[in-house]
């Protein structure tokens, strides 16, 4: 086994989900993620943790969802009774097509996304985190070979977060002190409000109430958006490959789109519910040791010189206790290149222009 995969599982149990000993732990393992299950399960039995390993794939869900009527039973007791009773909830990413559930009919998929709300706010208060193994598709649909990309994902996953998480901090104290984020760059004249919202500083560890390995951005849950943005980063949504696509915003809520590519697939989300039209997110990349696009948006949207914005459900760290901000079932990332000819200001003052930050050294 790569020494790598270990020092990943280490760096997933100890700084990433905080496990303690006797914690009830899920460890969703996806097919071609059985070497860092494996060094997980090691690290679980090591710290004393309880263990339950289930399996996640694909093309289990496509089978799943094409044979089904559509008519889906509304959180299931005994998928409610695992998470109900788990403390840490680990996802393995890793599967062997990133495309496979493609030809699911949207209806089919939004009516599972909708009746499984509760099952997802469950999961969310565990202390939950999402990783990936480094994979052969994954490799494949980075356009990388495989051992190019174990050593691009390694770098990303492997970092100094106590360091990254001190120079993040700068951004996130300008965003909890800010009312009004404005972006612009080509095709982009964008703003939101964000008063009285908490940023978080997105340090791969529950512990920053952060959740996906890698990370490396800040975010926080916009309000009363207006304007327009257009998504110039290629990435696949659902399956399909999606570029260029077009937002307009008016009241908070998109009243027009279009896209390249891959129009349908937007049209699809949203349509999911009110929430679907309207933003619960903006991040602010910072994580450096990513360097290109993969078109993967675990690693992509922590890219440095990128900013993404999500459609759908916002993050209850972002919300003072008592206020519901964007709520849907689904949180779908887009991510633009904010590496020329743009600015993102916070009250007027200019933070970041082409990428560069105006405080520190902008290296993460």
């Amino acid at each position: 086994m790569d020494e790598r995969v270990r020092e990943h599982a280490e760096v997933l149990v100890d700084w990433s989900a905080r496990v303690d000993a006797g914690d009830d732990v899920v460890v969703s393992v996806g097919p071609d993620a059985h070497e860092l299950a494996v060094a997980v399960a090691e690290a679980l039995g090591e710290r004393g943790a309880n263990l339950l390993a289930t399996y996640s794939s694909g093309e289990i869900t496509r089978a799943y969802l094409r044979a089904h009527d559509g008519d889906f039973d509304e959180t299931p007791a005994h998928e409610r009774a695992l998470l109900e009773n788990a403390d840490v909830y680990l996802s393995l990413g890793g599967g062997r097509n990133t495309s496979a559930t493609a030809d699911v009919p949207g209806e089919r998929r939004r009516a599972y996304n909708n009746a499984r709300s509760e099952l997802r706010e469950l999961r969310l208060d565990t202390r939950w985190v999402s990783t990936v193994h480094p994979t052969r598709s994954l490799a494949q649909q980075a356009n990388m070979a495989y051992e190019e990309y174990r050593d691009f994902a390694y770098d990303a996953i492997l970092r100094d977060w106590e360091s990254l998480a001190e120079e993040m901090a700068q951004l996130q104290d300008r965003l909890n002190d800010g009312n009004e984020v404005r972006l612009v760059s080509a095709g982009t004249d964008l703003t939101m409000q964000i008063g009285g919202r908490t940023a978080v500083n997105s340090a791969a560890s529950v512990a920053y109430d952060s959740h996906n390995l890698p990370s490396g951005e800040v975010f926080t849950a916009p309000d009363a958006t207006e304007g327009e943005v257009t998504f110039d980063v290629p990435m696949t949504i659902r399956g399909e490959s999606v570029r260029n696509v077009r937002l307009a915003f008016e009241g908070g809520e998109v009243v027009d789109f279009d896209a390249e590519q891959g129009a349908d697939v937007i049209e699809d989300v949203l349509e999911t519910d009110d929430g679907a039209r309207r933003l619960g997110e903006l991040g602010i990349g910072m994580n450096r040791g990513i360097d290109r696009y993969t078109d993967n948006i675990l690693f992509d949207e922590k890219m440095g010189e990128t900013v993404h914005l999500a459609l759908g459900r916002a993050y209850d760290a972002c919300l003072p206790d008592g206020e519901t901000g964007t709520e849907s079932a689904v949180h779908v990332d887009l991510i633009t290149d904010v590496s020329e000819d743009s600015l993102l200001e916070i009250d007027g003052e200019v933070v970041q222009r082409n990428g560069n930050f105006r405080f520190g050294d902008g290296e993460g």
